[in-house]
């Protein structure tokens, strides 16, 4: 059986005939086809609409309403869904992160982001804008065939490391198509298995992060799809790789400290966020979100 098998299956198992090996279904499933990374796109898409209809609305509430982490969840819910405690009152002046995702009938969701609703403090803005560097890091790689994902993990960790920063939690996941959010075998991690190769067609995670504890924690996540790359050189007529975009939501602008980002990352957002007015912005108008649409164009300017 796999390791990956229920416990109460292996639990049927005697101990002398069990033998654990990688399941073939298990790697398989993992490697979309054309039609479900086309499906997974519109599905974020739709993702994408929701998140900003709700974060347009915080912009709205924050600081005239009593706001609660569980209230504001279920409002991006009803977002989603459009259908008829110990939880922390929002607070204006703290970053605010909202993890969310849906399942959809294309696909499956996972996105993070990271907002301030008044004017952070300068440390908060140096770590979003380091968490952003190892973000733009990984989305932007180009790596060989037969590469595993704990040999790109410290892409993203690298500008917290020169300051002496870190984060205890992987950098990515393997993301199924209307199966589990948390798919494997595909990791972007410190955990190393030597044959966890990251293929063409596998959609993962990108997010690194950084916690403060018990003053704030900030996490920049998107989803993307492993596609293959055209290289100047074929060493070893070997394949390249690199990684598309799915997630289509903006990055929060104040929150970046633009003095630490070089010229191809400054480039990155600003095109990045290009793609989101074009694509999202087109679907708000279909759908006559127009005050929504007014929100994502003042948040898609280049930085």
């Amino acid at each position: 059986v796999s390791s990956t098998c229920s416990h109460a299956v292996q639990c049927c198992i005697s101990k002398k005939q069990l033998v654990l090996e990688d399941d073939i279904v298990y790697a398989l499933k993992s490697v979309k086809n054309a039609c479900e990374i086309q499906c997974m796109r519109h599905a974020h898409i739709k993702d994408a609409v929701a998140l900003c209809s709700f974060l347009h609305w915080l912009e709205q509430k924050i600081g005239k309403e009593k706001l609660t982490e569980c209230s504001v969840a279920d409002k991006l819910q009803s977002f989603r869904r459009p259908i008829p405690g110990l939880d922390a009152t929002l607070d204006i002046n703290e970053l605010y992160l909202v993890d969310s995702g849906g399942q959809y009938k294309e696909g499956t969701t996972d996105v993070t982001r990271t907002v301030h609703f008044s004017m952070p403090t300068a440390f908060e803005k140096e770590c979003f804008t380091r968490v952003l560097k190892g973000f733009i890091s990984i989305a932007t790689c180009i790596f060989p065939q037969n590469t595993t994902g704990a040999r790109l993990d410290s892409f993203a960790r690298r500008a917290l490391w020169d300051v002496g920063l870190d984060y205890r939690h992987g950098t990515g996941h393997g993301v199924g198509c209307c199966l589990n959010v948390h798919e494997g075998p595909q990791s972007i991690g410190t955990r190393i298995r030597s044959e966890d190769y990251l293929v063409e067609g596998n959609i993962m995670s990108d997010e690194p992060g950084f916690y403060s504890d018990n003053k704030f924690g900030i996490r920049i996540e998107n989803c993307i799809v492993v596609v293959k790359q055209k290289s100047k050189y074929a060493f070893y007529d070997q394949d390249w790789l690199t990684f598309d975009q799915l997630t289509l939501v903006p990055i929060q602008a104040k929150m970046i400290d633009k003095t630490l980002l070089n010229e191809n990352e400054i480039s990155y957002i600003n095109e990045y966020h290009r793609n989101v007015l074009r694509i999202v912005g087109e679907e708000l108008r279909k759908q006559s979100k127009h005050d929504v649409y007014n929100w994502l164009e003042i948040n898609t300017k280049n930085i």
